[in-house]
C-alpha cells in the first residue's frame, strides 16, 4: 500500500470513530435516563458533550500540528481518546457521564482535521470528489452498524459497553498512527489565537454554501434521530436493537445516494444535488411522523430510506463541493473550519431538538414515555421537515454552471 493510501486509511478509522461515538449512544438513551435518573435535555448533553469537545478543540489543530508535529499530536488525541471512553462506562452520574464524553471529544477532535488534511495534501484537486465519495462510503459503516450493534449490546449486557466498544477501534488506530504516519518536523513557533483559523476562508461562496447545506440537513437528522430513538423505544415500545437496525436502511439508501452522486457530480453540478437531498429527507421525516405503531415497519424502513438518500445527496455533495476553490496551503485551515460546522450541526440538532420535546412534553403535561405524548413527538417531526426550506434557499445560489466549468479544467 503507498504511503497516500496509508494515510487515507488512517483518516477513514479516525472519521469511523467519530461516527460511532455520534449514532451508538443514542439507542442507549432510555436505559441511561432511567439507570442514572436523568431528563430528556440531560440525555440530549451526553451526544452534545461529545460533540462539543470535538468542536471546542479543532481550532487548534493545524496550530498544534505545526508546533508538535502531525503525527505527535494525532497519537496523543488518540490515548485521551481511549482512556475517556473507558472512564464514560465507568460514569456513576449523569454528570460525571456528560463529563467524561466532553474529555472524549477533546481527545477525538484532532483526529478529523489532522488526518483529513494530511490526505487531501496528498490528493490533485480533480481526484478529491472521487475521494470524498470514499470518504463518505466508508463513513456510512459507523451510522448504519453502530445502532443496531449498540442496541444488541444494551438488551443484552449493558449500556456502559457501548462506550468500553471504543477502546479497541481507538487502540487499532493508533497502531497504525505509530506504523505508517512518517514524522514530521514542527514547522512554526505557537501563534496568537487569532491566526488559528482563517475565517475570511468561509468568504468563498462554495464553502460556505456546503457548510450552511451541511448545517441545515445532516445536522437537523441528529435531532430527529434522538427523537425517533426516544419515540420508537419509549412510546412504540420496540426494543433497543429494533430502533437502531431501522439505521441499516438509512445507511443502505445513502450508500445508493453516495454512489449516485459520485457518478453524476461532474454532469449535473452540485446544485440540483443539494435540491433533491433536502426534499428526501423531508419526505422521510413526513413519513415518521405517520407512524403510530411498532408494527408499521415498512413504514419504518421507507422513513429511514427517504431520510439516508436525502441526507447522503446533501452530505456528499457538500463534501465534493466545499474545497474545490480552496488552494492546498489553506487546506489545514479550511477542513478545521470545515469540521467545526460539521460538529456544531449535529450539537445544534440534538441540543434543540430535546430543548424543542421537553418544552412541549412540559406544555402538555406528559413524559417523553407517556402514551399521550404520541401527538408531541408527531408535531417534533413536523417542525424538522419545514426546515428544509431553509436548505433549499441557499440551493437557488449556487453558480452551478461555474462549478461544472471549474472541474473540467482541473481533470
Amino acid at each position: 500500500m503507498d504511503y497516500r493510501k496509508q494515510v487515507a486509511a488512517i483518516y477513514l478509522l479516525g472519521f469511523f470513530i467519530d461516527l460511532v461515538n455520534m449514532f451508538i449512544t443514542s439507542v442507549a438513551y432510555p436505559d441511561i435516563g432511567r439507570a442514572l435518573h436523568a431528563s430528556v435535555a440531560q440525555l440530549g448533553w451526553i451526544s452534545t458533550a461529545y460533540i462539543a469537545g470535538l468542536t471546542v478543540v479543532m481550532p487548534f489543530s493545524a496550530r498544534l500540528a505545526a508546533y508538535y508535529g502531525s503525527k505527535t499530536v494525532f497519537i496523543a488525541s488518540l490515548l485521551t481518546f481511549f482512556f475517556a471512553s473507558i472512564a464514560a462506562g465507568q460514569a456513576d452520574s449523569i454528570g460525571a457521564l456528560i463529563a467524561w464524553r466532553a474529555l472524549q471529544g477533546l481527545g477525538g477532535g484532532l483526529l478529523i482535521p489532522l488526518g483529513q488534511s494530511m490526505t487531501y495534501r496528498l490528493y490533485r484537486p480533480a481526484e478529491r470528489p472521487g475521494l470524498s465519495s470514499v470518504i463518505m462510503l466508508v463513513g456510512l459503516l459507523a451510522p448504519a452498524l453502530s445502532p443496531a450493534i449498540g442496541g444488541m449490546i444494551v438488551d443484552g449486557l449493558s449500556w456502559r459497553w457501548i462506550f468500553y466498544l471504543n477502546a479497541p477501534l481507538a487502540a487499532l488506530a493508533l497502531l497504525l498512527a505509530v506504523r505508517w504516519l512518517q514524522p514530521d518536523s514542527p514547522r512554526a513557533a505557537l501563534r496568537p489565537f487569532a491566526s488559528m483559523l482563517n475565517l475570511r476562508l468561509i468568504g468563498e461562496p462554495l464553502l460556505r454554501v456546503s457548510m450552511l447545506v451541511y448545517l441545515l440537513v445532516p445536522g437537523v437528522f441528529m435531532g430527529v434521530s434522538l427523537l425517533a430513538t426516544l419515540y420508537l423505544q419509549g412510546i412504540l415500545g420496540m426494543s433497543a436493537a429494533g430502533a437502531g437496525a431501522l439505521m441499516l436502511p438509512w445507511a443502505l439508501a445513502s450508500f445508493c445516494a453516495i454512489a449516485l452522486t459520485g457518478k453524476s457530480y461532474r454532469r449535473v453540478g452540485p446544485r440540483p444535488l443539494f435540491f433533491a437531498g433536502a426534499l428526501l429527507q423531508a419526505a422521510g421525516i413526513l413519513t415518521l411522523a405517520w407512524v403510530d405503531t411498532g408494527r408499521q415497519l415498512f413504514l419504518l424502513a421507507a422513513a429511514y430510506a427517504l431520510m439516508g438518500f436525502g441526507g447522503g445527496l446533501c452530505s456528499s455533495t457538500a463534501q465534493s463541493t466545499a474545497f474545490l476553490r480552496t488552494p492546498d496551503s489553506d487546506l489545514s485551515q479550511a477542513s478545521a473550519i470545515w469540521n467545526i460546522n460539521r460538529q456544531l450541526g449535529f450539537c445544534l440538532g440534538a441540543v434543540l431538538a430535546s430543548a424543542l420535546l421537553e418544552m412541549l412534553l412540559a406544555a402538555h403535561g406528559v413524559t417523553a414515555e407517556d402514551a399521550r405524548a404520541m401527538p408531541v413527538f408527531q408535531l417534533c417531526f413536523a417542525l424538522a421537515a419545514a426546515s428544509v426550506v431553509l436548505p433549499l434557499a441557499l440551493c437557488l445560489r449556487i453558480d452551478n454552471r461555474a462549478v461544472l466549468d471549474l472541474l473540467e479544467k482541473t481533470k
